[in-house]
């Protein structure tokens, strides 16, 4: 007999009780293509006709959505790469809470319909006083995008030639503002620029002058800029770009501006991420003069950069809620860094694991605070693991310095400890 009549129907094989419970959580279409894909494996002789929803279990993904949940044992703060900014358990909750009916345009106590984003406006002002007012969109090239075409389309901006950078991905800021119909003007140089560089350049044309900060590379030896209180006298707006989210100033990090500050200094509006060292959603912030930052809100174009309604409510509770992950790396005791490190080495060396405690050094990163160095920690294992630690489960993913390959415990939350140690233990033994 023809084999392939003994294959199961997929009606069949869709009644199994273990694929109804796995289309109900992954979709029916996912399970049918594992479904079909058994089937042709039977077909094939590849298995027999009685396995095929056993094969089509076990083909299935673990959830619906192909993103993997990461451990970040590379020392950088904040990973691009991995999503930057880890929510905090608050934010996570937030979003989950707003995930279905939630009262993001709705006044519950009138019926009537209310500010979107009111809730996360009040928060983020809160937590800069010295912002007159606040507005929030996708992101902070978004903010900055805003800011050009609601007050320059058609005019200037001025810029220093030193502050005309790339932000990632090939993206230059020269391109974004230009993209808007504002005209660049550069002033200065690429190494020096002063107020009185600005101050010729100003006139009838001018929008604003924008600062941006070089969150992403240093220049030393003969330098100069020009300070926001240089620039406030102009008789234009000076927009100020932060770029990283410090909303006041962190003493470990002296060197990064913060929205207070700037604010504080002079300028009448900053831009600044919401995923950096905030420490929560994607998001581009606004904070400054009211007239301006009212102006931009009410621009045809922030109806297209608005975010939506899990954003805001990541923001909110980020900005009310506990400590987020950044914060708590970034202020990690290094004294403790080294205990983990060397009990987690101990423990893996104990069963045969080529594991060490060595120093580390860990990075800020998302293009903020670049040359700090802060002292951390890692245990140290062989260079030949870094690929099943990466496409294991969790994934975990280091880096790998003179041949080795170190796992960062600055980036590692404690109680992912037991985690990382099983699974270097799953590697090591998929190594042989």
């Amino acid at each position: 007999m023809d084999r392939r009549r003994l294959v199961p129907r997929t009606d069949a094989v869709l009644a199994d009780p273990r694929l109804v419970e796995a289309g109900g959580r992954l979709g029916r279409q996912v399970v049918k293509a594992a479904v079909a894909a058994a089937q042709d494996r039977a077909r094939q002789g590849e298995i027999g006709p009685d396995d095929v929803a056993d094969a089509a279990v076990a083909a299935l993904p673990t959830r619906a959505a192909s993103l993997r949940p990461v451990v970040n044992a590379t020392g950088v703060l904040i990973h691009t790469n991995l999503g930057r900014a880890p929510l905090s358990a608050a934010a996570v909750e937030a979003m989950t809470a707003a995930a279905g009916p939630a009262d993001v345009e709705f006044d519950l106590a009138t019926g009537a319909r209310a500010r979107r984003g009111r809730n996360a406006a009040e928060a983020l002002a809160a937590a800069v006083p010295a912002a007159a007012d606040v507005h929030v969109v996708n992101n902070n090239a978004a903010a900055l995008v805003l800011v050009a075409t609601a007050l320059a389309t058609g005019r200037e901006i001025l810029i220093s030639r030193g502050e005309l950078v790339e932000i990632g991905d090939g993206f230059r800021i020269p391109d974004l503002l230009a993209s808007t119909g504002a005209r660049l003007r550069e002033v200065g140089t690429t190494n020096r620029t002063s107020a009185r560089d600005y101050a010729d350049a100003v006139g009838p044309a001018t929008g604003f002058v924008l600062k941006v900060h070089p969150s992403n590379f240093r220049i030393e030896g003969f330098t100069g800029a020009a300070e926001v209180p240089e620039l406030t006298g102009l008789g234009v707006p000076v927009v100020v770009d932060i770029g990283s989210g410090l909303l006041a100033r962190e003493p470990l990090l002296p060197a990064e501006p913060d929205a207070t500050t700037m604010i504080g200094s002079g300028a009448d509006l900053v831009t600044a991420s919401g995923d950096k060292l905030l420490g929560g959603p994607q998001a581009g912030l606004l904070l400054g003069r009211a007239d301006l930052v009212e102006r931009c809100r009410r621009h045809p174009l922030a109806r297209a950069l608005r975010v939506d309604k899990l954003t805001l409510a990541a923001l909110e509770a980020t900005l009310r809620g506990p400590v987020p992950p950044v914060s708590q790396a970034l202020h990690a005791d290094p004294a403790v860094l080294v205990r983990r490190a060397a009990a987690l080495a101990r423990r893996l060396a104990g069963v045969g694991v080529d594991a060490r405690d060595v120093p580390s050094t860990a990075a800020v990163g998302g293009g903020g605070a670049p040359g700090v160095r802060l002292p951390s920690a890692a245990v140290s294992l062989p260079e030949r693991l870094a690929v099943p630690l990466r496409t294991g489960d969790p994934p975990v993913v280091g880096r790998v310095e003179h041949a080795r390959l170190l796992l960062d415990l600055r980036t590692v939350p404690p109680e992912h400890d037991g985690d990382v140690e099983r699974a270097v233990l799953a590697a090591a033994e998929v190594r042989g």
